[in-house]
Formats: C-alpha cells, sequence, structure tokens
C-alpha cells in the first residue's frame, strides 16, 4: 500500500503533461496532478455533495442564475461540479472542454462522473475551442464555467482578454460567465480582473473563497437584468433551504468585497 501527500495512493497514471494521481485521507477522495494541490475533493460517505469550499462558491452562481440549461465548462477536474450540475438541473446539458484524456478517464473510474446523453465532454485546449467556437456560433450558451489549473497554477490560456472575448461571444444576450481564480498571486489576479472587466464592461464581481486562495469570479452579458441587492438576500435564503449551500454568505461577501463593482450588478 502506497501513502502520498498524508493519505493512501489509490491511483495513479501518467501522460504527457504529468502525473494523475487520486488519495483517500480521512474520508476524503482527492484529485493530484504531481503536487500537494488538491484539484477536486469528495467525501466516499457522500459523493453526490460538494465538498471543497471553492466549489461551494462557485455554484453561487445560482444567485444569479438558477436554472442553468446550457452549460460549458473548460476544465473537467474530478468531475464533482459537473455531476452536481447534472444531478440538480435536470433540464439542462452540458459541454466540458477538458485538455488530459487521463483526467476524464479518472474523474469517470474514481470520482464518479456518470455517462450521460446530457453531457459531452471534448479532449483539447479550451482556449482553442473558444477561440474557433467564437467565429461561427454566438450565443450558445447560458453560462460558461472555467476551473483550468494544472499543478503550478491557472492556465494562462483561460484568463487572456481573447479567450474572454470569445467566451462572451458564446454567452446568450443574458448569460454570464463563473471562474475559479487563484488570489495569492496578486499580480496575476489583477491582470485577469482587469481583463474580464474590459471585455464584459466592469459587469463582474469576485466572491473570495472563505479560509482558501481561491476567489470565484462572476462576470455577466449586458442582457442580464441587474438585480435589486435586497431581492437577492431573499433568494439566498430559498437557495439555502433548497440546496443546504452556504448562500447567504456568498451574498454577504459579494457585498463586502465589492465597493467599487457593486453597482454595476445590483440595483440599491
Amino acid at each position: 500500500m502506497s501513502y502520498k501527500y498524508n493519505g493512501r495512493l489509490v491511483y495513479q497514471i501518467h501522460d504527457e503533461e504529468g502525473v494523475i494521481e487520486v488519495v483517500d485521507t480521512d474520508g476524503i477522495r482527492s484529485l493530484h496532478f504531481g503536487s500537494p494541490s488538491r484539484q477536486s475533493t469528495q467525501l466516499l460517505s457522500d459523493p453526490d455533495r460538494l465538498h471543497s469550499l471553492y466549489a461551494r462558491a462557485i455554484i453561487g452562481l445560482l444567485l444569479f442564475n438558477d436554472a442553468p440549461r446550457d452549460i460549458l465548462m473548460i476544465g473537467l477536474g474530478g468531475g464533482t461540479l459537473t455531476k452536481y450540475l447534472l444531478q440538480q438541473f435536470t433540464d439542462c446539458k452540458i459541454k466540458v472542454v477538458e485538455y488530459r484524456r487521463g483526467v476524464l478517464k479518472v474523474a469517470r473510474s474514481h470520482f464518479g462522473l456518470p455517462l450521460d446523453p446530457r453531457l459531452k465532454v471534448k479532449i483539447g485546449c479550451g482556449a482553442e475551442y473558444v477561440c474557433r467556437q467564437s467565429l461561427d456560433n454566438a450565443q450558445q450558451h447560458d453560462l460558461i464555467m472555467i476551473d483550468a489549473f494544472d499543478h503550478e497554477g491557472m492556465a494562462p490560456e483561460v484568463s487572456s482578454e481573447r479567450f474572454f472575448d470569445g467566451c462572451r461571444t458564446l454567452l446568450t444576450h443574458e448569460g454570464m460567465l463563473a471562474i475559479n481564480l487563484w488570489g495569492t498571486n496578486k499580480d496575476l489576479f489583477q491582470q485577469v480582473a482587469w481583463n474580464l472587466g474590459r471585455v464584459f464592461d466592469w459587469r463582474i464581481v469576485f466572491l473570495p473563497v472563505r479560509k482558501r486562495g481561491n476567489i470565484i469570479g462572476f462576470a455577466f452579458n449586458d442582457g442580464m437584468p441587474k438585480p435589486s441587492f435586497k431581492a437577492t438576500q431573499q433568494k439566498a435564503k430559498q437557495l439555502e433551504l433548497t440546496y443546504q449551500l452556504e448562500f447567504p454568505t456568498f451574498v454577504h461577501d459579494i457585498k463586502r468585497n465589492n465597493s467599487k463593482l457593486f453597482n454595476r450588478v445590483f440595483t440599491p
């Protein structure tokens, strides 16, 4: 029996990009790319529940779109977010672009990513896919989710102004984008935030993930109505009852951390 990152090494494969590892620690299964950083986590006793704090935070997007129907995801990881969205929204269809075929294999074999006719997974570069699709296929998706990390951090290809411009083209008029960012690299975060803001006319807000270095960014196309903050607070309470996730905390943290951007997204 092998041990790694203070847990039991369950599975390991190598590809051109490096190593892919599955490790079980204290009832939690995690995906690693050759470093202690966890790419995805799952409770072994309750695999359908969202466990990681960043995954719970990115589902804060339901404050703005509580019934997504056509989702593009850049980056698969263990597939926990994909699986969750398939389970919660039976009418939605999801296209995932994942760079590494081995990651898809592990998501299916060790994290329970289902075979579902509503889910299509394409192996390839997410940035190239968005660029190519945006030339001919405007206003396809009401939600784009970006969670593209490797063992070194955030993938630069999916944080450029050109990439976000392609994403905006692919979004419906009322669509939104949610992205998992790494806040501890201040210079990189500021550059990505600038790119996102310029493309989306500063209709953006950020949600820092408590006790983690992640920051979730939400960006809105110009056709999405601006909700009132009071209505959003009420909606958060209902969402908390429905999904058992801390939506009121998300609303509080969005208000606290977006003083300069707040009125671009909400009405008082």
